[in-house]
């Protein structure tokens, strides 16, 4: 059996209807059995057209006739518009703001206006506000101790430092930190990491003539002192440039050895390979890889690996990542510690430089190579898996 529909019937329908009682005497009963509709709708019919004929100016009606309902419509628009007019003669809208501000400003006024004529001035879904102003109203409040432990950790970094480094370096036995929540609390707290933006490298493929790549980008080593690598680079101070050697052990990306000098020479590298050769106990079976700079291919400095029984690897020329472990620590170093100006003096430099990387990159800085884990820790979990 199909479901009845009820009858529907346009204005200029109603309208004649309601005119037979008003204007022809019809009595209701008289006016439904003559059209055809039931005496309950004839009724209200007629009282509707009794009220709009009654109703003063800019007082609501129902319409009943095609004129009447479009002016009501129209009458609603004008009203919308004014509205949306007054809400724009308070300033709101020459506001050049975010989504976030406009759904601040739509609370502030909706005791004023209609959230949906508000929503629709300033050009954002109802439902998008809906969804921020319910989890706005159940968000936490910033703790003291979370952000006072975020802070330091951004301080300590020199202002390096992005969520997930700050998550990783605050989370301990009785803080869990997100790097999502990282984010957050570093955005309450105005922090912004700061990083260098990418530049194009070219690779060269040509090696030296006596000294292979041997090493060839195989960074993962499974065991300390088995790979290093070395590299120099340049730094400004008050003085004049000076010259960072640095030796990288590639297991935990620990920096083993360094030396500073105002001279780029042999020298400067022999002294830093000295430190990381006498610091780890003189090890054995070792490979060390560098760059063909002539700091590295001098006959003092050869000598000199080979007295340690060292092998040498090289990069193919003007091939950086051949040796990227090392340029990354480099970039760590400069975009992390290095004031944009350098520092004012040579002693200056000489300190900055071993407190980044006794204080902060060997024992704070998680590593991502590590999984998270500081250089140090992870040899400490290394020797303790070796000695159980």
């Amino acid at each position: 059996m199909s479901k009845q529909t009820r009858p529907r019937y346009d204005a200029e329908f109603r309208l004649k209807v309601a005119n037979l009682v008003l204007q022809q005497d019809y009595s209701i009963r008289e006016a439904a059995e003559a059209m055809g509709v039931g005496k309950s709708t004839v009724d209200k019919w007629v009282r509707q057209l009794r009220n709009n004929r009654q109703s003063k100016p800019g007082e609501l009606s129902v319409p009943i006739g095609n004129d009447q309902q479009r002016i009501r419509e129209l009458e609603k628009e004008i009203r919308r518009i004014n509205e949306e007019n007054e809400i724009f003669k308070k300033g709101f809208s020459s506001l050049a703001v975010g989504i976030t501000e406009k759904f601040s400003v739509i609370t502030d006024l909706q005791e004023s206006y209609p959230v949906k004529t508000l929503c629709s001035t300033f050009g954002v879904h109802r439902s998008s506000y809906s969804y921020w102003l319910a989890n706005t109203r159940h968000s936490q409040t910033l703790c003291p101790q979370l952000a006072k432990a975020v802070q330091e950790a951004f301080d300590l970094s020199y202002g390096s430092a992005g969520a997930r480094t700050i998550a990783r370096i605050v989370s301990n036995d009785e803080l869990d930190l997100s790097r999502y929540r990282a984010a957050k609390v570093m955005n309450k707290l105005s922090l912004k990491s700061r990083q260098p933006p990418k530049t194009p490298r070219k690779m060269g493929k040509k090696e030296h003539v006596t000294v292979g790549n041997h090493l060839n980008r195989e960074f993962d080593v499974d065991a300390p002192d088995k790979v290093w690598c070395t590299d120099v680079t340049y730094i400004w101070t008050g003085d004049g440039w000076s010259y960072l050697a640095v030796v990288l052990d590639l297991f935990a990306r620990r920096p083993v050895g360094w030396a500073l000098s105002s001279s780029p020479d042999s020298a400067l590298t022999i002294k830093a390979l000295n430190m990381a050769y006498t610091a780890r106990g003189k090890p054995r079976n070792l490979m060390l890889h560098s760059d063909q700079g002539c700091h590295f291919t001098s006959k003092a400095y050869c000598k000199k690996l080979k007295a340690y029984g060292i092998k040498h690897s090289m990069s193919r020329r003007g091939n950086c990542w051949d040796n990227a472990p090392m340029e990354r620590f480099f970039r760590s170093l400069k975009s992390e510690c290095m004031p944009k100006k350098g520092w004012p003096d040579f002693l200056s430099t000489k300190h900055a430089v071993n407190n980044y990387i006794l204080r902060y990159y060997n024992s704070v800085r998680p590593h991502q190579h590590n999984d998270g884990l500081t250089p140090a820790k992870k040899e400490n979990i290394y020797k303790k898996t070796l000695n159980s």
